[in-house]
């Protein structure tokens, strides 16, 4: 009895804590826009493709960029969000970094969300 006092709630919490994730962080709900750009890495193992979004009358212009994986199996992942931007300026520095907008990304595992900064 005691165990389940205990593990319901921490069932609730979690499911509670998985939901507002979901809802205001997971960058993979985020909506793509017009695609405004388009470039594959130095080797070929990537393309970054960048995308703008407007809000509506109620907020401003914002740019996605999705990574496409080009030698994998693998579905596209969502890397770059930022706000007030309607342009993607991209670099590739090498086959696994690039700089978007002024920045600088190890791809495919560092993101950059303005809602984190």
């Amino acid at each position: 009895m005691k165990k389940k006092l205990i593990i319901i709630p921490l069932l609730i919490l979690g499911l509670v804590g998985y939901g507002i994730h979901w809802a205001f962080f997971d960058m993979d709900r985020l909506p793509k826009g017009d695609l405004i750009s388009e470039m594959d890495s130095p080797g070929g193992t990537y393309t970054l493709k960048a995308y703008v979004s407007s809000g509506g009358a109620t907020t401003d212009f914002t740019v996605l960029g999705e990574i496409n994986f080009n030698k994998e199996n693998r579905k596209p992942k969502n890397i770059y969000w930022n706000y007030h931007e309607r342009t993607a300026d991209i670099k590739w520095i090498d086959d696994h970094t690039v700089v978007i907008n002024n920045h600088k990304l190890n791809v495919p595992h560092d993101t950059f969300d303005f809602r984190n900064e």
